[in-house]
């Protein structure tokens, strides 16, 4: 029997475990030092100084609620009005995420959100697929973008964003997703037409749920037949709804130290993350945002360990299990399955049988 390692140990493996992330947005996830060179050259009120900037884009570790953490973003933003900063923040974030030793990567953005200066939609998106791809050719990684319609939006604006993202699906962009502020506009099914064109037009279908209104906001999410559930950590507390997850095969993509910012639950230890996985309810495992929570993707695993209570073999089940249930083609996650696989060929700690 060997013993899981904790502390350092623990640490260094989980920074050396290839990984897969399916839920990150990226304006959650500007770098500090570019959002103040966009402030200066945009000409944005914001902090000049590197704390200040900080602490304007990192997230309380605590929110009063969903709406409180929604705030975080409007200054990234205010920031990212034009297809070069779109392009480049995307870049930024896949070298990120590609020296954290993630080897595939969804990247999530309302699109709509980035036309206050009049940038056209379908720029926007183009640009966003060229940082993407520029970026996967030079670091290796696998990337795949998602579009993200806001519940706030209306549905014909919603609608339209659909149909022109169903048009770069060649292009990288192959899910589609509803987000924002779900106490506000708790109904997702206004938003039903999006999703039909989005889904005739190639996209993948997953949705934000349970940010508010536990599970029965997840359960209400379910009527429009997504493949993956956003968040949804309330699921825990319905063990029909978490049965029906299993049935269906539609995952949780948890981000625990996201949803202790949310207010969804009160802590990291506390989390349902450990407890869903061993119900059977397929979860993986995602940090949300990179800035805005400050947490790295193996830091997260990492705190999902010595927090949370999973086993190492639980985690790298969990992990494994994303490229199962990514947005991306056989051809491209079939050598993926078979790197991770060979790598934990060689590590004893993940060699137990999982949970």
């Amino acid at each position: 029997m060997i013993d899981s390692p904790s502390g350092p140990v623990l640490r260094r493996l989980v920074e050396a475990m290839p990984k897969a992330e399916l839920h990150l947005h990226l304006d959650g996830s500007l770098r500090i030092d570019t959002a103040l060179e966009l402030a200066r050259t945009r000409r944005v009120d914001a902090p000049r100084d590197w704390a200040g900037m900080y602490a304007a884009l990192v997230a309380p570790e605590r929110c009063a609620d969903q709406a409180e953490l929604l705030r975080a973003f409007e200054l990234p933003i205010a920031l990212m009005q034009d297809a070069e900063a779109l392009e480049r923040i995307t870049a930024e974030l896949v070298a990120a995420k590609a020296a954290d030793n993630v080897r595939y990567l969804e990247i999530r953005w309302g699109p709509r959100l980035h036309i206050a200066r009049g940038l056209p939609i379908a720029e926007g998106i183009a640009a966003v697929c060229r940082g993407a791809r520029e970026a996967a050719e030079r670091t290796g990684i696998t990337v795949r973008l998602i579009c993200t319609a806001l519940r706030s939006h209306e549905p014909a604006d919603n609608l339209a964003l659909a149909e022109t993202a169903a048009r770069f699906a060649t292009e990288g962009l192959t899910g589609f997703d509803l987000a924002g502020p779900e106490a506000a506009f708790p109904d997702p099914l206004l938003h039903r037409g999006a999703f039909e064109a989005a889904r005739a037009g190639g996209l993948r279908i997953t949705l934000h749920a349970g940010e508010w209104g536990g599970a029965a906001q997840v359960r209400g999410a379910l009527a429009l037949d997504p493949e993956r559930i956003a968040h949804g950590p309330g699921t825990v507390d319905d063990a029909a709804l978490g049965q029906e997850l299993r049935a269906r095969g539609v995952p949780l993509d948890l981000c625990p130290t996201s949803n202790v910012q949310a207010g969804i639950v009160a802590s990291v230890a506390e989390h349902p993350l450990a407890r869903l996985h061993r119900a059977g309810v397929p979860v993986t495992l995602s940090t949300d945002d990179l800035t805005v929570s400050d947490v790295t993707l193996s830091q997260e695993f990492a705190r999902a360990v010595e927090r949370i209570g999973l086993t190492l073999p639980e985690l790298w089940a969990i992990d494994r299990r994303a490229l199962d249930v990514a947005f991306a083609d056989e051809a491209s996650l079939q050598p993926l399955r078979e790197a991770f696989d060979a790598w934990a060929s060689g590590i004893p700690e993940l060699a137990a049988t999982p949970t």
